[in-house]
C-alpha cells in the first residue's frame, strides 16, 4: 500500500483536547452541586443551566434515542403548560413549570454527554459519591448536634443534609451506596476498606433520615444489586465471593443499627417511624385518603388543575408521583409519564445482562429508577434532580448500546462513540 492510500490521524490539537478536559471536569462539578440544595435556585439550577447552555453552542449531538427522551420530556411539559390555562392565580404556576422544563433538558444533556463519551460515566457516579458523602456526613452531624448551627441540616428531628427535605436527602443517598457496593463486591480487596467506611456513612445518612420510603428503596435496591450480580456472574467462585461480602456488609450494617439505637433519641423516632400506616396516612384527609379524592378529581380534569394547587386545596401535596402528573401534568402528561418509566425500565432491563463497559452504571441506574417508581405510589419524585440525572444515565446507556448493536449487526466493530468539540482533540466529528 502506498503512503498515498494510507489513511492519515487526525493532528493533535492540544487546545481543544483541554477543552474536553475541561468539560468533563465541569459536568463532574454540576453532579456534585446537586447534593446541595438547601435553597432555590440551588448553585446546581445556576450553573447547570450555563453548562447546557454552553455546551449546546459548541455542539451537543442529540442522536435518534437520546431524541425519543427528549420528545416525552417535551410532550409531559406540554402538559404542565396546558395546565397553566385552567389557574386563575398565575403567580407560582408558570415558574414552577419552567424549574420542570430545566430538569427534563438537563435529563437531555446528561444522555447526550454519556453517549458522546462513556468514560464520564465514572466521572458522573465518582462526583455523585463524594457529594453524597459530604451531604450524608453534614446530615449524621446535624442530627447528634456536632457543632454550633448544626440544626440546619436537620428538620423535625431527621436527618436531611444539605437537602430541603429528608425525604429527598435519603433516596439521593442510594445510588451512590449501590456504586461503592458494586465496587466492593466486584473489585480488589485493597480497596475495600474506604468503600466499606463509605457504605457505613452513606447507610447511616438514610438511616437517619427516617423517611420508610428511603428505607424501603434502600433495600430493595441493595438486594437487587446482589441478585442481579449472582445471576450475571457464571463462576462459583466469584459468587461465593458476592455472598461471603454480603453478609459480611450486613453484619456490619446490622452492628452499626444497633449502635445507633442505643440513643434514646434515635430509638423512639425509630419505633414511631416503623409503624407502616401513620396518623397522616390513614386518617382523615391523610395520605391515602387525599390520593383516591385525587384521582376521582382528576378524571373530571383533562388538563389538571394546575401546578401547586393540589396542596392549597387539601393542605398537603400529593405525596404521590403518579396522581402529581394527573393534577399537574393533566391526561397528557399522565400518559407520557407512565410511558416513559415503562420504556426506560423495559429498554433497560433487556440490556441489563449483556456485558458491556457500560453495564454496571446502567444496572445501577435501573435499579435505582426501578426502586423509585415503586416509591412513587406514597412520595412525589417530581423535581428531585437525581431522578433526571438517573434518567439521563440510563438512556445515555442505551444510546450506547443501540450503537453498539447496529454496528455488530453490520459485522463492524463498535466504532468509537459520537463526540462533540469538548472531547475530540481532532475537533471532527467520528460517527
Amino acid at each position: 500500500m502506498s503512503d498515498a492510500t494510507l489513511p492519515h490521524a487526525p493532528s493533535f490539537r492540544p487546545q481543544l483536547a483541554a477543552v474536553g478536559i475541561i468539560g468533563s471536569g465541569l459536568v463532574t462539578l454540576g453532579v456534585f452541586l446537586s447534593g446541595f440544595v438547601i435553597s432555590e435556585p440551588a448553585p446546581y439550577e445556576v450553573f447547570m443551566a450555563a453548562l447546557i447552555g454552553l455546551w449546546a453552542l459548541v455542539g451537543l449531538r442529540i442522536s435518534r434515542t437520546v431524541g425519543s427522551l427528549l420528545a416525552l420530556l417535551v410532550v409531559f411539559n406540554i402538559g404542565g403548560m396546558l395546565s397553566l390555562t385552567v389557574m386563575d392565580d398565575l403567580s407560582e404556576g408558570p415558574m414552577y413549570m419552567a424549574v420542570s422544563l430545566f430538569l427534563a433538558i438537563s435529563s437531555v444533556f446528561f444522555a447526550a454527554i454519556v453517549e458522546a463519551k462513556p468514560a464520564r460515566l465514572q466521572l458522573i457516579f465518582r462526583a455523585w459519591v463524594a457529594s453524597a458523602l459530604i451531604t450524608s456526613m453534614l446530615g449524621i452531624l446535624g442530627y447528634f448536634h456536632a457543632f454550633p448551627g448544626s440544626e440546619a441540616f436537620t428538620l423535625y428531628d431527621r436527618a436531611k443534609g444539605a437537602f430541603q427535605d429528608p425525604n429527598v436527602f435519603g433516596p439521593f443517598l442510594v445510588a451512590p451506596s449501590l456504586y461503592l457496593m458494586h465496587g466492593l463486591l466486584a473489585g480488589r480487596i485493597l480497596g475495600a476498606p474506604l468503600k466499606v467506611i463509605g457504605v457505613l456513612i452513606l447507610a447511616l445518612g438514610i438511616f437517619l433520615s427516617f423517611s420508610r420510603a428511603a428505607w424501603g428503596l434502600y433495600l430493595f435496591a441493595v438486594a437487587a444489586l446482589v441478585f442481579i450480580m449472582l445471576l450475571k456472574e457464571r463462576t462459583g467462585a466469584f459468587r461465593l465471593k458476592i455472598l461471603i461480602l454480603s453478609i459480611s456488609a450486613a453484619g456490619l450494617m446490622i452492628l452499626a443499627l444497633v449502635v445507633a439505637l442505643q440513643f434514646d433519641k434515635v430509638s423512639n423516632l425509630f419505633s414511631s417511624r416503623t409503624q407502616l400506616v401513620q396518623e397522616y396516612d390513614g386518617g382523615h384527609l391523610g395520605r391515602f385518603e387525599r390520593h383516591r379524592i385525587g384521582f376521582l378529581m382528576a378524571m373530571e380534569k383533562p388538563l389538571g388543575i394546575g401546578p401547586m394547587r393540589f396542596g392549597k386545596m387539601f393542605s398537603e401535596d400529593e405525596h404521590n408521583i403518579y396522581l402529581k402528573s394527573l393534577t399537574t401534568y393533566g391526561w397528557l402528561g399522565f400518559i407520557t409519564y407512565l410511558t416513559l418509566v415503562g420504556w426506560t425500565l423495559s429498554a433497560a432491563f433487556k440490556a441489563l445482562l449483556r456485558d458491556r463497559p457500560w453495564q454496571p452504571y446502567l444496572m445501577i441506574a435501573f435499579i435505582t429508577l426501578l426502586g423509585h417508581s415503586g416509591i412513587g405510589f406514597v412520595i412525589d419524585t417530581d423535581h428531585w434532580r437525581h431522578f433526571y440525572l438517573l434518567l439521563g444515565v440510563t438512556w445515555g446507556c442505551l444510546a450506547l448500546e443501540r450503537r453498539y448493536t447496529r454496528q455488530a449487526l453490520k459485522g463492524k466493530a463498535a466504532p468509537p462513540p459520537g463526540e462533540t468539540a469538548f472531547d475530540n482533540p481532532s475537533g471532527k466529528s467520528i460517527a
